[in-house]
């Protein structure tokens, strides 16, 4: 059946302005890196994808290894592009990224501008796509010249090929350095996209106040710890959960140590109306440096209970008081 977007999509979220940019992000935005690969049920995926654009969901977030295997999810949302999205292309900020390993070689992963460039012309015929909206530097090299680096990014947008830049996992010193050599060489950074959670707070130390001061966004992924902080492991560890997978980024070792901070989160959540997951992006939601929460879906019903997260956002210094007394047990 022929896609039509729900013609009231623009009502069911608000948007954020970017930094200092003229570019404004949902408050939710939906990533791709699990749930879209070659391994996953195609049609699975693209009714989540119609979901998040029917509720005004307007930024999806990939990178050249997102799957598996890598690159199967930016294939697989070529075709929902191709033929569900097309019409609404200039309705959509597409994101990907190249940084982490893609394939054998000197030039298959890190920063240098042959990599990049590579990267980006293999995404975006992946994609179908003449250019995408934003492309992110996915990690910093430690071997390779922040110029060189930064002046492929500089390159990619003269090119065409992207209309802004990002970085993603750099610290606040980091940020501090790639913003001034990209302003110098005329192509501003718009954003920067940082793994952030209740359990996972580093960019609070520097990171959001240095953002801020540079008009620099900041986008947070998996704002729910890879599940910990949902009802998901509440009463255990499912067989079928990223916890119970021996390969996953979540161990059953970090579900143990968290599962007591879990529960008392929960209990939270419950009193506030809220589930422990909309609750987790509502807290980070908080920060007026933050643009944007990257979620994860795995179906519509978890896309929806996340997207609940907007109906209450607003926590009194009690909530924040006893939500750091629990984290900091």
């Amino acid at each position: 059946m022929e896609y039509r977007a729900n013609t009231q999509r623009y009502e069911q979220i608000e948007y954020k302005r970017c930094g200092r940019s003229g570019i404004k992000l949902p408050l939710i935005s939906l990533g791709l890196w699990h749930n879209f690969g070659g391994v996953d049920t195609f049609e699975n995926g693209r009714k989540i994808l119609r979901h998040a654009f029917d509720n005004g969901i307007t930024h999806f977030d990939l990178a050249n290894n997102y799957g598996p295997p890598p690159g199967s999810a930016e294939e697989n949302f070529g075709k929902i592009m191709a033929g569900d999205f097309k019409p609404y292309r200039d309705e959509m900020i597409i994101s990907t990224k190249a940084g982490y390993w893609m394939w054998n070689g000197p030039y298959g992963e890190w920063g240098s501008k042959k990599y990049l460039v590579a990267s980006l012309d293999q995404s975006l015929k992946r994609m179908g796509v003449d250019y995408v909206d934003i492309f992110y530097h996915h990690r910093p090299d430690p071997n390779t010249p922040l110029e060189e680096t930064m002046a492929a990014l500089d390159l990619i947008v003269r090119q065409g090929k992207a209309l802004y830049v990002g970085i993603s996992n750099y610290s606040a010193d980091e940020t501090e350095e790639a913003v001034k050599i990209l302003n110098n060489l005329g192509t501003p950074c718009l954003i920067n996209q940082v793994k952030y959670s209740m359990f996972e707070r580093w960019v609070e130390n520097q990171l959001l106040s240095t953002a801020d001061e540079l008009g620099v966004g900041i986008i947070a992924f998996s704002p729910l710890a890879q599940g910990l902080l949902t009802d998901k492991y509440l009463n255990g560890i499912p067989a079928n959960s990223r916890a119970a997978k021996s390969w996953g980024f979540l161990q059953e070792n970090e579900v143990e140590t968290a599962i007591d901070k879990v529960k008392a989160l929960n209990e939270m959540a419950e009193v506030r109306g809220q589930s422990l997951a909309q609750m987790a992006i509502a807290w980070l939601l908080r920060h007026k440096q933050l643009t944007s929460v990257l979620v994860g879906a795995s179906s519509v019903e978890q896309l929806n209970d996340n997207l609940g997260a907007l109906d209450y956002l607003l926590f009194s210094e009690e909530e924040l008081t006893e939500i750091e007394a629990i984290l900091n047990k």
